[in-house]
């Protein structure tokens, strides 16, 4: 008898939070071997095909396609190895807290296959446990993992999800014993059918007059049933750092919180939905406070407090009260929203880490670069590997950069000091049809023109193929934008945080120009150095970038760097 192991998506580096399922690569029912993979995910910074752990039959995939999914969240169950001496009683599907499986005992999508509830013991290691080493982060199967003690609030996600509770509600918004309009207990309200019996107590749902007041307080007088939780010890189902840090700016207990992930965990979006549920609230007190004599409320009954002074009607449709002045963004007609997440976010948020905490400057000049084409044509010969104009240029920049080692940078703004980094990792611009990547050359200092050459077609080819790893993405000290391929001259690029400069690259085009004291047409690029103020003065910026034009206009110059 085999027993069901869940695998949650992983920490994947680089303080990732979630993940995008692209592409699911197994069937449930499929047989699996150990470190095969399952899903391709996007995250933040590139597409990677997440492999399994476990080595069985995938008895269970979770979400759906495009589907975001925080670290933490369960991919897929896989049925693997012999039952366990601990849970050799207990068949598929009838562990502490298990839900309803499918025939033969194998979970269906939304079923709970691992046992919760009691933690037992790691599981004895056996056969399909062994040979796969750490291929994940927190992830190895030479010991089975301890089983994590699951979280069931009284319910999942609901049209609630993400509103801080009453004391005595379940996840619904209603008593825990079910009872509406005064109906006698929980049997009266099913017969209305308006309870339903859950898998971890009863929970009311609210008719179309609203909850009635002594449902409300049924927990206070100890008639609440086994849905009510007690908001005080309630255990919080947090994952991400990023949503205790949004919770904690925005002043939120998370404990009033039920998230609308799986077993309850709290998402991203629950506290947003749970900031905006406040701002909705503060907008429509301010609105009741400032409302003329006679206002009408949503059931179109006038309702007067006072001489000169009128309340909101709390008589609305569902005990709900619309402000009128709700900062809930509306779509116009033909208007279009595109998420900022995945790649589109994380570039997104990184361009205004750099603008709030670098004070950057530029400076440019115009070269001639004719005679660097001149040499280009030269080495590209019949038979020898063709060198690209960017390898040329990304060679005179780490020749400048070891001119200028404080350029090789980065600012550790917690300790307050500048480190100098003795190894040129160059990243260089690259635009994909899935946005803008800067794919890194690693031990740029240390590689020839052809080594270069070779180095950025291959990076280019596979982020073009949405194939680039994390290693392949990150960990750059100097970044080279070449976007004259945009038929531009200039540009004050924005420097790829936390590095601490930027060279840019216009277009060559054939310009007038005084050469050897005569006007000519001659090949001409502007370039831009984008710096930060922090590590250097201008001097040192203008002495980078002077000794990169005078490379571009005479390449013999750089024989003497070599």
């Amino acid at each position: 008898m085999a027993v069901v192991r869940e695998f949650t998506l992983p920490d994947l580096g680089e303080g990732l939070t979630e993940a995008t399922i692209v592409h699911w690569m197994v069937e449930v029912g499929e047989v699996v071997a150990i470190d095969q993979p399952v899903v391709e995910v996007e995250t933040a910074k590139a597409m990677v095909e997440v492999p399994c752990p476990y080595g069985g039959v995938v008895t269970a995939r979770f979400g759906e396609e495009g589907e975001e999914v925080p670290v933490g969240a369960p991919l897929v169950t896989v049925a693997v190895g012999a039952v366990p001496d601990d849970l050799a009683g207990l068949g598929p599907g009838t562990g502490p807290g298990a839900g309803a499986g499918a025939p033969g005992g194998a979970p269906d999508a939304g079923a709970s296959a691992p046992p919760s509830g009691g933690a037992s013991g790691p599981a004895p290691e056996g056969p399909e446990d062994a040979g796969s080493g750490n291929v994940l982060v927190g992830y190895g199967t030479s010991a089975a993992a301890a089983r994590r003690r699951r979280i069931r609030p009284g319910s999942g996600a609901g049209p609630r999800a993400g509103v801080p509770r009453r004391p005595g509600e379940t996840a619904d918004g209603s008593a825990g014993t079910g009872a509406v309009d005064g109906a006698p207990g929980g049997a009266g309200a099913a017969e209305a059918g308006a309870a339903t019996v859950g898998a971890v107590g009863v929970t009311g749902a609210a008719g179309a007059t609203g909850v009635d007041s002594s449902a409300r307080t049924a927990g206070a007088n100890g008639s609440a049933g086994p849905g009510a939780v007690d908001a005080g010890s309630r255990t919080v189902a947090v994952i991400s750092p990023l949503v205790r840090r949004m919770a904690r700016e925005n002043g939120l207990d998370l404990r009033e919180l039920t998230g609308s992930g799986r077993d309850g965990l709290i998402l991203r979006t629950d506290v947003e939905c749970a900031i905006r549920a406040r701002q909705e609230r503060e907008t429509m007190v301010t609105a009741g406070a400032v409302a003329t004599v006679g206002a009408h409320g949503a059931g179109g009954a006038d309702r007067m407090l006072g001489a000169g002074v009128t309340g909101v009607a709390g008589a609305t449709t569902g005990g709900a009260v619309k402000a009128t002045g709700s900062t809930r963004a509306v779509a116009t007609a033909g208007e279009e929203r595109i998420p900022l997440k995945g790649m589109l976010g994380a570039a997104a948020e990184k361009f205004s880490r750099s603008r709030r905490e670098i004070p950057e400057a530029t400076c440019w000049v115009e070269a001639d670069a004719t005679e660097l084409l001149a040499a280009r044509r030269a080495m590209n010969v019949p038979g020898a590997p063709k060198v690209s104009l960017l390898a040329l240029l990304a060679r005179i920049t780490t020749a400048a950069l070891a001119r200028f080692p404080e350029l090789n940078a980065t600012v550790d703004t917690k300790a307050q000091e500048i480190v100098r980094l003795p190894a040129v990792h160059l990243g260089f611009a690259a635009q994909t049809d899935r946005g803008l990547v800067v794919p890194v050359v690693r031990d740029a200092h240390a590689r020839t023109v052809e080594e270069l050459s070779a180095e950025i077609t291959r990076l280019t080819e596979t982020a073009r193929a949405g194939g680039l790893s994390l290693a392949e993405l990150t960990h750059g000290t100097f970044t080279l934008n070449n976007y004259g391929v945009f038929g531009v001259d200039g540009s004050t690029p924005i420097i790829n945080h936390p590095e601490a400069a930027m060279l840019g690259v216009g277009r060559i085009a054939a310009k007038p120009w005084v050469h050897e004291g005569e006007l000519a047409v001659r090949q001409v690029v502007q370039l831009s150095f984008t710096f930060d103020h922090r590590v250097c003065d201008g001097g040192t910026a203008g002495g980078f970038l002077r000794f990169v034009a005078d490379c571009v206009e005479q390449p013999a110059v750089l024989l003497r760097a070599l």
